[in-house]
């Protein structure tokens, strides 16, 4: 029992990781949306008064077992936390600890907070202060938001431009603040009387939301007005301007990563060196598949080739079928003749394929001739085969 105890954590650490791709993985991240907005919703018809005393009850129940979920689902990430390479050569119980105050864990701890405070009897599902819930819940969102760390990382790189933008952003505001202040404190006291009354209505038409709630009167404080309102427009967009190059910037890098990981899974470019890798890295494009999916049919034009990073495809030819595993690719024979594609390829199950456009085949194939002579070898095998047995067909 207790060999197999290492692996079965090892599944459901898998199973619970957002970033694991496998199907059972992002079958749970499905239902787990789910559980949340069925909790969401109970708690939203419960504010409703009026409501009859059984749906009250039913709405109850839907709280306690979205929260039972929770609860369930806190046991199991601090059950195999240990699992996580964040915490290597750390002792079980110290590695459950570093994740139970980590972030991800005070958030899934308050996820199944509700379930003891209904169980207690200290709140009820259609208690005035049960929307408290909602919140608790809709911070277990963000686990399913990747680009949540993604925007971390961007604010990071970019903080010296971000922090140059933020103080420009604060001068016109206290410049803007205090001129207001100066043209309209004797016309309206009440709204420009003082700095801080100022400063509401600069930071209302700074960021070009104009409630209309304060509004200069005098010539003065309107031409104010006109500069603030374009400056806000010109900052905000400065601001969207860095973040978007800089999300930009930071999933071109992601994207490089994830090829590269899936790349040096392919025994065909092993052998190649870093500099060749780094440039076929470059044109290839990760694509993945759920199972019993077409993946290329039959007649279609031959405009790209696939290499298997994981999974299993099945080669659907009119003699029969073929399965190709991680490793092997297809698509090269309509490719390298410039014909229509000769089979039909499913996948059996979920599959992880790099897919290689016949432009940046071509352009490969004058930096890496080695990578298209294999290729070639491969189709030249194949076509062999699919002639031979095309003869034996014949002759019976």
């Amino acid at each position: 029992m207790a060999s197999t105890a290492p692996s079965t954590r090892a599944r459901v650490h898998a199973l619970l990781r957002y970033s694991d791709t496998s199907h059972a993985s992002r079958r749970w991240r499905s239902v787990h949306l789910f559980v949340v907005g069925v909790g969401l919703l109970a708690i939203a018809i419960s504010s409703t008064d009026g409501l009859p005393n059984w749906l009250t009850d039913l709405l109850t129940i839907a709280v306690i077992g979205v929260a039972m979920v929770f609860t369930a689902e806190y046991g199991m990430r601090l059950w195999s936390a240990p699992e996580s390479p964040r915490f290597g050569g750390l002792s079980d119980g110290m590695a459950r600890l570093r994740w139970a105050v980590s972030a991800n864990g005070v958030t899934c701890l308050l996820a199944a907070l509700p379930l003891f405070v209904i169980t207690l009897g200290s709140m009820h599902a259609d208690n005035e202060h049960a929307p408290v819930i909602c919140i608790l819940w809709v911070l277990g969102l963000t686990r399913h938001a990747p680009a949540m760390g993604t925007l971390a990382r961007v604010i990071s790189n970019e903080r010296a431009t971000l922090t140059s933008v933020a103080v420009i952003f604060v001068m016109v505001l206290i410049v803007a603040a205090t001129a207001v202040h100066l043209m309209e404190r004797n016309g309206q006291p009440k709204l420009f009387g003082t700095l801080p009354d100022a400063l509401w209505w600069a930071v209302v038409t700074l960021t070009t939301t104009g409630y209309g709630d304060v509004v200069p009167l005098t010539v003065g404080g309107r031409m104010i007005g006109s500069v603030v309102m374009v400056s806000g427009i010109l900052v905000l967009a400065l601001m969207t301007g860095i973040l978007a190059t800089g999300f930009a910037e930071e999933e071109r890098r992601r994207e490089y990563l994830r090829v590269w990981d899936q790349v040096t899974r392919v025994p065909l470019f092993a052998d190649l060196g870093t500099v060749t890798l780094s440039e076929i890295v470059g044109k290839l494009r990760v694509r993945h598949y759920p199972p019993r999916i077409v993946v290329v049919r039959r007649g279609e034009p031959g405009d790209s080739m696939f290499f298997i990073s994981e999974g299993e495809v099945e080669v659907r030819l009119p003699r029969g079928g073929i399965a190709l595993g991680q490793g092997a690719f297809f698509g090269e024979m309509a490719l390298l003749d410039r014909l229509p594609r000769s089979a039909t390829v499913v996948t059996t199950g979920p599959a992880t394929l790099l897919v290689l456009y016949a432009s940046d085949f071509y352009e490969i194939a004058s930096h890496i001739p080695a990578l298209v002579e294999a290729v070639e070898r491969e189709a030249r095998r194949r076509r062999a085969e699919n002639q031979g047995d095309a003869a034996k067909a014949e002759a019976t």
